[in-house]
């Protein structure tokens, strides 16, 4: 009962989240120049911003392929790409909305949805799939028409891990249709997810060129030199576009804007996740558990649970 309830306290930190994410948080431009909070000199590439900036824009799309051509199976390798709108809007009477990170399409017709994801969220795998009929029903034609489609893949960066993954080494999880041999029922829509916290390497571990990736995700905007490991052309071109220093006065406070956002969702998660385990903790101490106990299934040290 104790470790239901643990659980249970850790699953309302995506509600926290979900609550943040509403809000609207909104600053005077005296107060912003004031603030004057990036020292960094590179972009952290996990803010809206400065993804975006990577690889949402036509002069760095080289550095989205790049990417993507790590991940994709070899026979949706892209050579080209063009981007699309973001924002779908659905053909049901509500018009609900998807509105996507980046929305691209290969020049076979392939469609990619990728997706920078902060938190946990409560059903981000449904939203997944559901984000992924948008660029189903977008090739549907009028008149005479086959129902050929076109491959969509639907690829999340996510800065935290699945609970039903937690326990695996794994890190990069690719989703397909199959039926109930294992065999592929139909290989045009694959989701891909990458649990960027699972990826541990330093610069000197860093074998394949995706690992290289994994890293410049992780620790980009850590860094104040470019790493020996990362001095391919393609990573040239990543540094120079996230050099802050480059920036114009309203593409610098655009950045600090969206670093304060990511940096308020990072602090609630954080926030909520030890509100969690000290509720816990408390509850198993009253219960009368060792302190063993409780330090296993809450990760509070044992100088925490005693000031409880």
């Amino acid at each position: 009962m104790l470790v239901f309830n643990y659980l249970q306290a850790l699953k309302t930190l995506s509600n926290y989240v979900e609550q943040f994410q509403t809000t609207t948080y909104s600053l005077s431009s005296h107060n912003f120049q004031k603030m004057n909070t990036v020292k960094d000199r590179y972009i952290n590439p996990l803010t809206d911003f400065g993804f975006k900036r990577l690889f949402g824009a036509e002069p760095n799309k080289i550095l989205l392929i790049d990417f993507l051509n790590q991940i994709l199976p070899e026979r949706h390798r892209i050579k080209d790409l063009s981007y699309s709108k973001n924002e779908q809007i659905s053909q049901a009477e509500l018009d609900r909305k998807a509105i996507f990170d980046i929305y691209c399409v290969g020049e076979s017709g392939e469609r990619f949805i990728v997706e920078i994801q902060k938190a946990k969220q409560n059903y981000f795998k449904d939203r997944s799939i559901y984000y992924s009929s948008f660029p189903i029903q977008e090739q549907g034609r009028k008149g005479d028409w086959d129902y050929r489609l076109d491959p969509v893949y639907t690829i999340g960066i996510l800065d935290f891990i699945f609970d039903d993954h937690k326990n695996e080494e794994d890190l990069l999880h690719t989703v397909e249709l199959k039926n109930q041999h294992g065999e592929v029922f139909f290989d045009k829509l694959k989701f891909i997810y990458i649990e960027l916290p699972k990826f541990k390497k330093t610069e000197d571990e860093l074998a394949t060129h995706f690992d290289k990736w994994l890293f410049v995700f992780r620790h980009l905007a850590m860094l104040q030199e470019r790493p020996k490991a990362l001095q391919e052309k393609i990573f040239e071109r990543l540094f120079d576009a996230a050099e802050i220093a480059g920036f114009s006065p309203e593409e610098r406070e655009a950045y600090e804007e969206s670093l304060k956002y990511y940096r308020d969702i990072k602090n609630v998660v954080e926030t909520s996740r030890q509100e969690g385990k000290t509720e816990v903790a408390i509850e198993m101490k009253q219960a009368g558990e060792p302190v063993s106990k409780i330090q296993k299934y809450t990760g509070l040290s044992e100088e925490e649970i005693e000031n409880l």
